[in-house]
């Protein structure tokens, strides 16, 4: 995954018109029209990567001691893999021969390398220049270490406002309203009732 997700960005990158980089699968929904979005994210000071210090199994506890000194365990972090970069971020990224080489020998199940490597990385050598949170909302409706999923029964225009609005953030370090640009995970059988929601609904 690390090496497809590098790969994804060295070719999007070789576009000079390309300024913002998102990662988001083939389960994710937008939650407003592409002018939102598209103003959100370029408007922003700064790059959307989720980096937080886990101390749980899931966290520490998939950190390997061989890593060491280069990756202490001080500094191992874990995020989500839904980000949204800008140019700076995602050349720091593809070009990396420091980190990089460490963890595709080192980081092994139950480690995993997209939700731990760029986290880790990132928040090494440029933590300033992070949002620290993820555009993409997820529900995780128990412990472990997959998302809840929704599909057709819950695709309701009160859903669709709660996972809008049940957050706040900051936004160039002020307080916004609106966190999330994406969601998932939906199932295939949520497309039509999301195709035949009323566009004033999501905006398009």
């Amino acid at each position: 995954m690390g090496d497809a997700e590098r790969r994804l960005l060295a070719n999007a990158l070789l576009d000079i018109s390309n300024e913002r980089f998102i990662l988001l699968s083939e389960l994710c929904i937008p939650l407003y029209n592409f002018s939102f979005v598209y103003n959100y994210i370029m408007i922003s000071k700064y790059s959307f990567m989720n980096v937080f210090d886990d101390p749980r199994p899931y966290g520490r506890g998939r950190y390997r001691n061989k890593m060491a000194p280069l990756v202490n365990i001080t500094e191992w972090r874990k995020g989500s893999q839904w980000f949204e970069v800008n140019r700076k971020i995602a050349t720091i990224i593809v070009e990396d021969t420091r980190y990089y080489p460490i963890f595709d020998k080192y980081c092994r199940q139950p480690c995993v390398v997209d939700e731990h490597y760029f986290p880790t990385m990132l928040s090494i050598e440029a933590g300033n220049e992070l949002a620290n949170r993820s555009l993409t909302w997820v529900y995780w409706s128990r412990d472990g270490p997959h998302p809840g999923t929704f599909g057709k029964s819950d695709i309701t225009e009160e859903f669709i406002d709660r996972v809008r609005n049940q957050d706040r953030c900051e936004y160039n370090d002020k307080n916004y309203t609106v966190c999330f640009l994406f969601a998932r995970k939906f199932a295939p059988s949520a497309l039509k009732p999301l195709l035949d929601m009323d566009s004033k609904v999501l905006g398009f």
